[in-house]
């Protein structure tokens, strides 16, 4: 308690035992009341002032908590600059004219600016896409636009779905000013949000490619089939020989149905990650023999040889890899000449050296391609090698997409559905691999499966 309020308090104490001395009880009375009263408004006062000062302290304490400091700013802006920055969608703030007053790193790249600040320029000055500007202006009368399709068309075509809002001042009121061409009170600016969906609009293109493809594809042989039936159904049921030849017709076109049915199912599980392949060591010579063995009906005057050493070891799922040598075996065969032949080779891609084999020559072979060139790509090789008429080099860019065929008539005349490569180069690429393949015309083609080499 501060000193000057004891002395005020022994003070009063002395004027009530000065009182009691005095003669008279009505003086007695009346000057302890005038002490009690000066005492009860030295009370008030007291007590009011303290109360003051308490409220004063506690609001400036509140300021003081109000009050963010210079360093707690700057990292409230840094934080709002990174999450603007680490956005994939493109942001654009312009005010009421059209003038832009915020951006992120991804609006740069949506407008080709590798580098500056698109701060400041007007809408007109960034842009010619008419469906931009009409959004942001709509916005601006406070009028929400979403679902605006933006096209660019810089170094690749990009799509963006735009969603444009109008913003409000502060205090959640129309900017004063900000009139639409009615006279109605608009908003105070704009922000766009635009979304990259290049990638959807892709897939989206592709399953309709495939829909169509598969559509077309059944279409054929369901044709036939329905044709044949007709016609035996009509004139040549007791034509034994027209009949037997309608109905070997239609078990081919039935077959071809299923087995396209088949590359479908196969390629959509392995598309959708359903297909787990196991790698494992897989002796790769046993298992080119039971390939070879596999196709021997179909290979007619086509030879087969299989030039894989008998050690070659490859690290694969065994039952994957004879799905893929057989798809690419047996379209060698199919688009081979007469008397041509069909080799299968290995190159292995072992750091611990060279181990090129290609039957009787495979040590000669691996030093005429250098061990360092070998050891360097780190990848085993099977090699599917023919002497056919070869591939156009335009063909060569689309030939693991579904259903592109270099010769269709071709392709379907011998049964094939157009999906062979497509799951060979899906499954190589779920063993971490890859398959590529070059091709001269006149001269073959060599189709080769890359796979992690065991070190």
């Amino acid at each position: 308690m501060p000193k000057r309020y004891i002395v005020l308090i022994a003070a009063c104490v002395v004027s009530l035992a000065g009182v009691l001395l005095l003669p008279s009880f009505t003086t007695r009375l009346t000057v302890a009341c005038l002490i009690l009263l000066v005492a009860v408004v030295w009370l008030v006062r007291v007590l009011t002032r303290t109360s003051t000062e308490k409220l004063q302290a506690t609001r400036a304490t509140a300021n003081a908590t109000d009050e963010t400091s210079p360093a707690d700013i700057f990292a409230l802006g840094k934080l709002f600059e990174a999450t603007m920055n680490g956005m994939r969608e493109g942001l654009l703030v312009v005010d009421k004219d059209m003038r832009v007053v915020a951006s992120n790193t991804a609006a740069h790249r949506l407008f080709n600016l590798s580098r500056g600040n698109l701060n400041a320029q007007r809408l007109t000055e960034l842009t010619r896409n008419p469906a931009i500007y009409s959004a942001f202006l709509d916005a601006l009368k406070g009028i929400e636009r979403s679902g605006v399709k933006i096209e660019t068309h810089g170094p690749e075509r990009l799509v963006f779905d735009l969603r444009v809002v109008p913003l409000s001042s502060p205090n959640g009121k129309r900017a004063r000013g900000a009139l639409d061409n009615k006279g109605a009170e608009g908003a105070e600016g704009a922000l766009g949000v635009f979304i990259d969906v290049t990638r959807i609009e892709r897939l989206e293109h592709v399953r309709q490619e495939f829909l169509s493809n598969v559509s077309h594809e059944l279409r054929t042989p369901l044709t036939a089939i329905l044709a044949f039936v007709e016609t035996l159904e009509t004139t040549a049921l007791d034509d034994r020989e027209s009949s037997q030849r309608f109905l070997s017709i239609i078990r081919k076109n039935a077959s071809r149905m299923h087995d396209l049915i088949d590359d479908i199912l196969e390629l959509s599980a392995i598309e959708a990650g359903n297909v787990q392949v196991k790698p494992d060591q897989v002796e790769l010579n046993p298992l080119v023999n039971d390939v070879i063995s596999s196709l021997a009906t179909k290979a007619r005057s086509v030879t087969i040889a299989n030039a894989v050493a008998r050690d070659a070891i490859v690290h694969a799922d065994a039952r994957r890899l004879e799905q893929m040598l057989t798809n690419l075996v047996e379209n060698a065969v199919k688009f081979n000449r007469e008397n041509g032949t069909v080799t299968i080779k290995f190159e292995s891609g072992a750091r611990a050296g060279p181990r090129a084999q290609q039957g009787a020559d495979t040590l000669v072979r691996a030093e005429e391609m250098g061990a360092s060139e070998i050891a360097s790509e780190g990848r085993d090789k099977i090699i599917v090698e023919d002497s056919g008429e070869g591939i156009p080099a335009q063909h060569l860019e689309r030939l693991f997409e579904r259903f592109y065929r270099v010769d269709r008539a071709r392709s379907r005349e011998m049964g094939g559905t157009g999906l062979g490569l497509a799951i060979v180069k899906h499954l190589a690429r779920a063993h971490g691999g890859e398959v590529t393949v070059t091709s001269e015309v006149g001269k073959g083609s060599i189709f080769t499966i890359e796979l992690p080499a065991i070190q």
